[in-house]
């Protein structure tokens, strides 16, 4: 049976003129080196190389057999290569799922442009608004927003997320503004996926339970009846930043607001080295941080 460190030995040592250079080069002695080149020569039956002091010659037999092997090394080295740049870029199939307004509006158009880079790569992306179970329900990421719960998850910070109480110019000229979280209860509050409002007193996080006449569990849905006067909103920023800038709402209670309500990346700790993970969690990053780019925010 051939013995390819013999083999890699001889095309080293004509490679590179010296055994001590070969040696270096596989990183083992040169006597090493030597009994390898000596050991092929004895396989063959008949010598490959002339020694001599100062320099290394190939006999006729030495030329022909390199002719015919050392492309055989060049070939490996290239499929060494191919599997180590296999094993550094993304592929395979990447399972997403973000809640469903943030992830339509922008996640997917930066799946979409990371694909596009990356075509050997596949993606399953869920939009809902139920917390997912990405281990049980075999996802890689999953993107949140707020205040994490603890976990046994990775979590990654990919960019700021800031919520505004706002309400409509309409709704103030009826029912005036509240100056202090205890005028919440006097206020038509819109409740949306959750029945309390997150604050900020003197560095302590407060939640204030609110009540009013409309409820529903969509963002978008939520923006709007806030817009036509039907009472208040907490939402965050990406909902609300051209409406406010255009004069459509106005920002409420903002010496309480709670800031540190990140978007997030979640994942297992077993997925911690994937290519696809990782690099996907990098384009992200550095897309979105450290707040959301303005020509990805919604329009009205």
């Amino acid at each position: 049976m051939q013995r390819w460190d013999r083999v890699e030995a001889f095309i080293e040592v004509v490679r590179l003129g010296a055994f001590n250079a070969a040696a270096e080069r596989l990183r083992v002695s040169s006597s090493h080196v030597s009994r390898l080149v000596s050991q092929l020569e004895n396989q063959l039956d008949t010598p490959l190389l002339y020694r001599t002091t100062r320099r290394i010659r190939l006999t006729e037999a030495g030329r022909l057999y390199y002719q015919h092997c050392h492309h055989l090394f060049d070939g490996f080295r290239e499929a060494e290569a191919a599997v180590k740049e296999l094993q550094t870029r993304p592929s395979g199939l990447l399972g997403l799922t973000c809640a469903t307004t943030f992830g339509e509006r922008y996640l997917a158009p930066l799946v979409h442009d990371f694909m596009r880079f990356h075509p050997q790569l596949e993606v399953r992306m869920h939009f809902t608004n139920r917390r997912v179970d990405i281990i049980d329900e075999g996802f890689d990421i999953a993107i949140r927003m707020g205040t994490l719960q603890d976990s046994s998850l990775i979590a990654r910070r990919l960019c700021e997320r800031r919520e505004y109480v706002v309400g409509s110019p309409d709704y103030f000229t009826h029912y005036g503004q509240p100056h202090a979280l205890s005028e919440l209860a006097r206020h038509r509050c819109l409740v949306g996926t959750r029945d309390h409002w997150r604050f900020d007193v003197n560095g302590v996080r407060r939640e204030i339970r609110i009540d009013g006449p409309w409820r529903g569990n969509s963002g978008p849905a939520l923006l709007d009846a806030a817009l036509k006067g039907l009472g208040l909103a907490q939402l965050p920023d990406y909902y609300v930043d051209e409406h406010l800038a255009r004069g459509e709402l106005i920002s409420v209670l903002d010496a309480y607001r709670h800031d540190d309500t990140a978007v997030w990346a979640v994942y297992p700790r077993h997925r911690h080295r994937s290519p696809k993970v990782r690099q996907f969690l990098d384009y992200l990053v550095a897309e979105l941080g450290p707040s959301l780019p303005a020509q990805r925010r919604p329009s009205a």
